[in-house]
């Protein structure tokens, strides 16, 4: 069946418990883990009147998204490691977290994108997005939707 399971996170609640859902998923099919946190990109100023001025650098940004993502990867991985499940880590800078994600599969060989929803409909869906629903658009990937 699957034999490498990308599961991407964010460190939410929600993705908390899909980490678990996956973890028991790969030890119930041998699978092995790559969980993913797709980081922000340093956001660009916006300059004019009201703008409110911001001062945190590039490089500090940088280390803070960085931290955040060794947090919630190192979190991931414990779960997966207490339950036997053999794990890897992986991160990536990308203001477009659904490519991020798709590149991220591509990049390890996994066979499966193994993913949350928040399961937003109607106009919340359509104006929101969802970078679930994307990953399923635009990946070659079979994917797993988890609610």
């Amino acid at each position: 069946m699957f034999k490498h399971i990308l599961v991407p996170t964010d460190g939410s609640a929600l993705s908390d418990s899909t980490v678990a859902r996956a973890v028991s998923f790969a030890k119930e099919t041998g699978a092995r883990i790559t969980f993913f946190y797709s980081q922000p990109d340093f956001p660009m100023p916006i300059y004019g009147e009201g703008a409110l001025i911001d001062p945190t650098t590039p490089e500090q940004f940088a280390k803070s998204a960085a931290s955040e993502a060794e947090a919630i990867l190192s979190k991931a991985r414990g779960a997966a490691e207490a339950s036997g499940v053999a794990c890897d880590s992986d991160t990536a800078v990308n203001e477009v977290p659904y490519e991020a994600i798709i590149d991220a599969a591509d990049r390890h060989g996994c066979d499966l994108i193994f993913m949350a929803s928040h399961g937003r409909r109607g106009i919340a869906g359509l104006l929101l997005g969802s970078e679930t629903q994307k990953v399923l658009t635009h990946s070659k990937t079979p994917v797993l939707v988890y609610r």
